[in-house]
C-alpha cells in the first residue's frame, strides 16, 4: 500500500498547483479587464467641433489645412469640412476633431445648421479669423461673425437652464485660469484637485464676458508677416499696432476669448495654436504663458487679460485716444482706388482726338497770312478764279526771290557774275517793296511771275524759272533807267 500512497501524493499535490494557477489567471484577466474598462472611460471624446468664421481671403482654409498637416490651395464654397487628428501619447489614443469652415458670404450662414445642433453645441469651439494684411477690416469682421454665431445659437432654442449651465462653465474657466508655471508639467491632462474648487475666485470685470456664447471662443489674426509691409508702404507705427491690439483684446474680454497672431508663410505660432486648441477642447496640459512683447506674435490665453493690462498699451498713445473710433485711425488706404480711376479714362482719348482734329482744321490758315505779306499790287488787280488755298504754294514760290534764284542754280548756264547780279537785283527789289509797295518794278515782277503760274495752273518748273529769270535780266537796264535808280553795284563786280 505504501507505494500506492506514494503514487497518490504527487497527484494530490498537482491538483493544488493547478488550482493556484487558475486563480492567478483569473486575477490577471480581472486586472486586464479593469484596465481596459478604465481606459475606455478615459478615452478621448469624439464629436468635437471647431467652427471657423472669417472674410473671404483671410486665410481660414489655409490655416486649418496647415494644422491638419496638408497644403490646401483650393477655395471651397458654402460650408467646408476638414478634421484635425488628435493623439494622446500617454494613453496611445487617437481621435478626430471636426472642422467646419463657413464661407465668407453671409448668404451661406444658414448652412450652420448642418454643423451645429442643440446636442453638439456644448462640444464646439468658435474661431474668428481676421486678416492682419487688411487691418481696417478687423473690427467690422469680428462684430459681423460674432453676430452670425449669436443668431444661430438663439435659433437652436436650447432650454434656458442648459444655456445657463454652459455660460457658467465659461465664467468658471475664465476665472480659474492659472499661470502655466503653477500647473503640474508632468501630467498630460490638467486634472483639477480638491483644493482648486476651494480657491479664491476673483469677480469678473465690468466688460468681461458680457457677450457669453456658452462655448469657448478664439480670435486668430492671420498674415501677421504683413506688419513690415504696413510699416513700409502705409507708414504704420507702433501706435497703430498697439491701437489695433487694444481693440481686439477688449473684444476678447467681452466674449471671454483667447487671442493669437499667426503667419502660415513664416510658420509662426502654428504649433502654439494647435496645442491651445486641443487644450481647450480635450483639457490637455498647456504650459505656454502669454506673449505680448512681439507685435507680430501676440498670444493671450483666455482668462489672462483684463482692463488694467490693456491699459498698458494706452500709455504709449500720443496722437490717438483709446476711445476713438477704430475706423477713424485705422483707415483704408485710397491708393488702389485712385489708380483704378486713372485706368478707366476713355473720355481722355476722345478729347485728345478732338484736339488733334481741331489743329488739323486750323493748319491751312497759317500760310495765308504769309501769302498776304508777299502779295504785290499786281496780283491783287489780276483776279484769279481759283481758291486762295490752291494758289498759296505758287505765290510763296514766286514771292521769295532768293529761293527762286537757288532752285535753278544747278542748271544755270550763266557764270558766277550773272548769279551775283540776279541775287543783288532781287535784294534791291525786296528793299524797295518794303519801303514803297506800289513801285512799278515790284509790280511788274510780281505780275509777270504770278501770271505765268496762273496760266499753266501748275508750279513753275526749273525751265520756266530760268526763262523768266533770263527775261527779267534783259529788262534790267530799262527798268533801272525808268525808275531813276543809280547803277546797281553788281556792275562793279
Amino acid at each position: 500500500m505504501a507505494p500506492v500512497l506514494e503514487k497518490q501524493h504527487p497527484g494530490a499535490a498537482g491538483s493544488g498547483d493547478n488550482n493556484n494557477e487558475e486563480e492567478e489567471g483569473q486575477n490577471l484577466w480581472t486586472s486586464i479587464l479593469s484596465e481596459v474598462s478604465t481606459r475606455s472611460s478615459s478615452k478621448l471624446p469624439s464629436g468635437k467641433n471647431i467652427l471657423v468664421f472669417g472674410e473671404d481671403g483671410s486665410g481660414k482654409t489655409t490655416l486649418m489645412a496647415k494644422l491638419q498637416g496638408a497644403d490646401h490651395n483650393k477655395k471651397g464654397r458654402g460650408l467646408e469640412y476638414l478634421y484635425l487628428s488628435v493623439h494622446d501619447e500617454d494613453r496611445d489614443d487617437l481621435t478626430r476633431c471636426n472642422v467646419w469652415i463657413l464661407d465668407g458670404d453671409l448668404y451661406h450662414k444658414g448652412l450652420l445648421k448642418f454643423a451645429v445642433t442643440p446636442q453638439s453645441l456644448p462640444d464646439c469651439l468658435a474661431v474668428f479669423v481676421v486678416d492682419m494684411s487688411r487691418p481696417w477690416t478687423i473690427m467690422e469682421s469680428l462684430q459681423k461673425w460674432a453676430s452670425v454665431l449669436r443668431d444661430h445659437v438663439d435659433k437652436l432654442k436650447i432650454p434656458p437652464e442648459d444655456m445657463r449651465e454652459m455660460e457658467q462653465k465659461m465664467v468658471k474657466a475664465f476665472q480659474e485660469y492659472t499661470e502655466p508655471e503653477d500647473a503640474t508639467p508632468s501630467s498630460p491632462r490638467r486634472a483639477p484637485t480638491a483644493g482648486e474648487d476651494e480657491a479664491i475666485v476673483l469677480p469678473l470685470g465690468d466688460n468681461t464676458l458680457t457677450h457669453n456664447l456658452g462655448i469657448p471662443v478664439l480670435i486668430v489674426c492671420t498674415k501677421c508677416d504683413a506688419v513690415s509691409v504696413l510699416e513700409k508702404e502705409h507708414d504704420y507705427r507702433e501706435e497703430h499696432f498697439d491701437f489695433i491690439q487694444s481693440y481686439i483684446r477688449r473684444f476678447c474680454l467681452q466674449y471671454g476669448a483667447g487671442l493669437i497672431y499667426t503667419s502660415v508663410k513664416e510658420e509662426k505660432n502654428l504649433d502654439l495654436l494647435y496645442k491651445y486648441i486641443v487644450h481647450k477642447m480635450y483639457d490637455f496640459q498647456f504650459v505656454t504663458p502669454a506673449l505680448v512683447v512681439e507685435k507680430d506674435a501676440v498670444f493671450i490665453p483666455s482668462g489672462w487679460d483684463n482692463e488694467k493690462k490693456i491699459g498698458i498699451l494706452h500709455e504709449n498713445f500720443t496722437t490717438v485716444r483709446p476711445e476713438d473710433p477704430f475706423e477713424d485711425f485705422i483707415t483704408k488706404p485710397p491708393v488702389r482706388k485712385l489708380v483704378h480711376d486713372k485706368e478707366i479714362s476713355a473720355e481722355d482719348e476722345q478729347v485728345f482726338l478732338m484736339k488733334q482734329q481741331s489743329l488739323l482744321a486750323k493748319q491751312p490758315a497759317t500760310p495765308t497770312r504769309g501769302a498776304t505779306v508777299s502779295e504785290s499790287p499786281g496780283r491783287t488787280t489780276s483776279g484769279s478764279p481759283r481758291p486762295s488755298g490752291r494758289t498759296i504754294q505758287p505765290t510763296v514760290t514766286s514771292g521769295s526771290p532768293m529761293a527762286a534764284v537757288k532752285k535753278p542754280d544747278p542748271s544755270m548756264k550763266a557764270g558766277a557774275a550773272n548769279e551775283g547780279v540776279l541775287a543783288n537785283f532781287f535784294n534791291s527789289l525786296l528793299s524797295k517793296k518794303t519801303g514803297a509797295p506800289g513801285s512799278p518794278g515790284s509790280g511788274a515782277v510780281g505780275a509777270g511771275v504770278q501770271g505765268s503760274a496762273k496760266k499753266t495752273g501748275q508750279k513753275p518748273g526749273l525751265t520756266d524759272v530760268q526763262a523768266e529769270l533770263d527775261r527779267m535780266t534783259r529788262k534790267q537796264d530799262s527798268m533801272v533807267s525808268a525808275n531813276n535808280i543809280p547803277p546797281p553795284t553788281e556792275n562793279e563786280a
